[in-house]
Formats: C-alpha cells, structure tokens, sequence
C-alpha cells in the first residue's frame, strides 16, 4: 500500500482506529483516505468502538438534522469514553470545518478538529492531544486532492468502490454549506484516477463511482492553465481500463453536462445509462434565488436532450421544499416538474438554512415547518408515484444486473444493480456475488424490480 510517505514503509499495526462516517459518498471516501493515512503511522481499523484507541466522527453539514445526528452521537461516545480515558476523540469533515474550534467549548469528549483538506497532518494533531493539549487543523487548500494516497476500503463488499476525482465546488448555490467547508473546486490529474481503477479491477472489483462535488467540471490543466483532460475524456480513459469495469459517476450540475458527456456515456457499454440530474426547485424565480443559473425551461430542455441522446437512461434529482419566500403557486411549478421529469429516484428534502450561506445572509426563512412538511410530502408523493409506474414498465424486460451481495431480507435471494441504477433482487440459485447476470423481471415495487436470473452475462 502507498503511503504518505513514500520513501518510509508503514508502521506495524499496534493501536486501533474506529471511524463513523455520516453524510455522502465523498464522505465515506474521505474516511478511506483517512484510514490509509492513519495505517501508514501503526493503526488498524476495527468496527468495535470498544477496541479503539482513537475514534474519528466523519461529519456532514448539508442540513441541520445531519448535525444534530453527530451531536447525539457524540453524547454517547462520551460515555463511551470514561471506560476508555485514553481514547482519543476527533470530528472530521464539513462540521469540524464548519465549526471549528466551536466544536472543543462545546463538547469536552473532542481532542481533534480536522477539516476535509487537513487530513495528512491528523497524525501530528494526534501527537499533540498525547502530550496533553487539544488539537485544531481547518486550514482549506487550493492544491490538496490525496492524489497519491490509495484509499484503505473501508467495509467493502469487493465489488464496488468509490475513486475520488476532485474536491470543493465553485458553484455557489445559496442554500449549500459546500463552497464553505470544502473549499474551491480543484482536480486530481486523470493518470492518477485511472492508475487507481486499474489497481481496483486488478483486485477483482467490477465497478467504480467517479465522485466529486460536481464531477461535469471536472479539469486536468497543465502548469500554463490550458485543458489536458475535461469529464468526457476522464470518463473514456476510465472505460478502457478493461470493458467489463463498470463506470458509474456523482454528483452532477445540470449547468455542466455537455453534449460530449452523454455522447461518451452513449459510446461504452461499460458506463452505466445514469445521471444524477438535481432539479431543486421546479421554479425559476426560485432557482434565480437559488443561484443555480438555469431556469425551468432550460432544465426541461437539458433533460430531453439526455432522454435523446440515451433514451433508456436511469435519472435521479434533488428537490428541495420551502424554500425562502416560496409561494403555493411556485411549489405547484416543482409538483409539475416532477411529473414532467418522471425521475427513477429522487433525494427530496424541506429547506434547512444554514449558517453562513449566501440565502442565510440574503433571505428570510419564511416558510413554516408545517408549511415546508406539506409542501415535501405531496413532492414524494408524485415521485412515488413516478417510481413505481417506471419500475412496473419494466416488468417482462431482461435487465443487465451486477450482483453485489444478498437482499437485506434473506440470504436465499441476491441484489444487484442494472444499468440505470435500479435495484434488482432474485433468487440465489448457483449465482454469486460479483457476476453479471441477466435478469427476467417478474415483479415490481417503488423501490426495487423482482425477477430470475436466467443466464450469466457479459458486455462483450
């Protein structure tokens, strides 16, 4: 395993190390970054918290229900730790950049703040809270990407892994705590990225996510500025790392899908038929309050070019309801859109102000919660709607499925994904994880298809 340092061989394993990890995949990508650093200086993970010598809480800040997870949480570590008074205790990520040295007044059980471009110096804080003092790094960076460091894969099924590509984002949405606490968009050079998805198939893992921020702006640029590698080309050198390695990528801006992307998408069997494609709001006054640059016919107009270009592609969203000055009328514009985007998923949320965003500066929170609630429910509703009449079409079609491992109810039946991201559940059989199969679907619920594998599959 590289290191971070790479003319000294790593430690000997001697002291545990436990990581909870809460929020998105550049999250739990982050804590795979952490624990090579850490395995590099003599510690090993464990899933035993009583084990531990030091406990990290990867943290998200995106709404204030995932804060007030991770202070719960820390509560009970708290505990946790007058049997253990030599465990050291650190917060990583978007809350510990967020709040900073705020996170040590208030809760005593923290020795460590790191924020998300700190990551190489934990073991040197680590030093400082074993010679008695509280330890604080949150400086951001323009060049920090962990380009080298190969991520330890933390409770991996072996078949599918996340590559990190960028880090930050320059968008700048109102209501995202993002820009803040992660810094400006920077990218990590495309050798790098395809050195680690043929390091991941040669370990035999059949599928990676390409994860950023907002991959589309992905770009390699050389020491004068000028373009080396834009998302497209990443997303072909991936490809042809073998055809059997399937490429899936998130998160997305509609503003930054380019034609060439979906034509990319459209050319490699092994590049999955999905998009994330956040709509947020269906409104364009509010998508202007926002800040998310496009309008409502815009993203209408986008999102038929993508059913052109690939007309069985999957299509997720994000919504978000109640919004600063929202009116009925306008919520009934995101209502519409729904049913206009007829979306596989969505990730559907009521607004939550965040500290130190520009809405938070600019707008007034003046949707009440019972408002909000309403507003969110009749949202998933439609999208309920939408999911399984999409999923019920699907019914007497053969789906091309990677198996990832056993349902969540029984280990008579395994699951897998098909190509648009939908989730397929069959009888086990003689089929094992980490083979492509071909599945009959039968059967289908808002969530998932139903169906019998019929015969192994290949992309050739």
């Amino acid at each position: 395993m590289r290191g971070v340092v790479a003319d000294k061989a790593p430690e000997k394993a001697t002291r545990n190390l436990y990581i909870e990890t809460y929020g998105c995949a550049m999250n739990l990508a982050d804590s795979e970054i952490v624990a090579s650093i850490m395995a590099d200086k003599g510690f090993k993970t464990t899933q035993d918290i009583k084990e531990a010598d030091v406990v990290f809480v990867n943290t998200c800040s995106i709404r204030d229900n995932a804060e007030a997870h991770v202070w719960g949480r820390l509560k009970e570590i708290k505990h946790q730790k007058k049997t253990n008074p030599g465990m050291i205790v650190g917060v990583l990520g978007c809350m510990a950049e967020r709040l900073k040295t705020q996170l040590l007044e208030k809760e005593q059980v923290i020795d460590i703040v790191v924020g998300p471009d700190a990551y190489r110096d934990i073991p040197q804080l680590i030093a400082q809270v074993e010679e008695g003092h509280k330890a604080v790094n949150v400086l951001l960076s323009r060049e920090e990407t962990y380009a080298e460091i190969t991520p330890v894969r933390l409770s991996s099924n072996g078949i599918n892994a996340f590559i990190s590509i960028m880090r930050g984002c320059d968008n700048m949405c109102s209501f995202c705590v993002v820009p803040f606490t992660r810094g400006r968009e920077r990218s990590r050079p495309s050798e790098s990225i395809v050195k680690e998805a043929q390091d991941l198939y040669n370990q035999g893992y059949k599928e990676v996510t390409l994860l950023g921020q907002n991959v589309d702006s992905y770009k390699e640029e050389d020491e004068l500025g000028n373009l080396i590698c834009n998302f497209a080309q990443l997303l072909e050198k991936v490809a042809l790392v073998a055809k059997d390695l399937r490429i899936r990528f998130v998160s997305s801006h509609p503003k930054d899908i380019t034609d060439e992307v979906l034509y990319t998408i459209k050319k490699y069997n092994n590049i999955c038929n999905y998009i994330h494609f956040p709509l947020q709001s269906g409104n364009s006054r509010v998508l202007e309050m926002m800040n998310r640059t496009y309008d409502r016919e815009w993203f209408k107009q986008r999102l038929d070019k993508i059913r052109e270009v690939i007309p069985d592609c999957g299509i997720s969203t994000d919504v978000i309801t109640g919004f600063c000055s929202e009116t009925e009328e306008e919520h009934l514009d995101t209502v519409s859109m729904m049913d206009y985007g007829k979306f596989n998923f969505a990730f559907m949320y009521q607004y939550s102000e965040r500290p130190g965003t520009l809405a938070a500066r600019r707008y007034k929170d003046d949707i009440p919660a019972d408002v909000k609630l309403k507003r969110l429910q009749e949202v998933i509703e439609v999208q309920h709607k939408n999911s399984l009449a999409l999923n019920q079409e699907k019914v007497g079609s053969i789906q091309f499925v990677l198996i990832e491992g056993f349902s969540k109810k029984s280990d008579a039946s395994l699951r897998g994904r098909n190509d648009q991201n939908s989730v397929v559940i069959f009888p086990k059989e003689h089929y094992e994880k980490g083979q492509y199969v071909k599945v009959l679907v039968e059967s289908a619920t808002q969530t998932s298809l139903i169906g019998k594998a019929i015969e192994l599959a290949s992309f050739s």
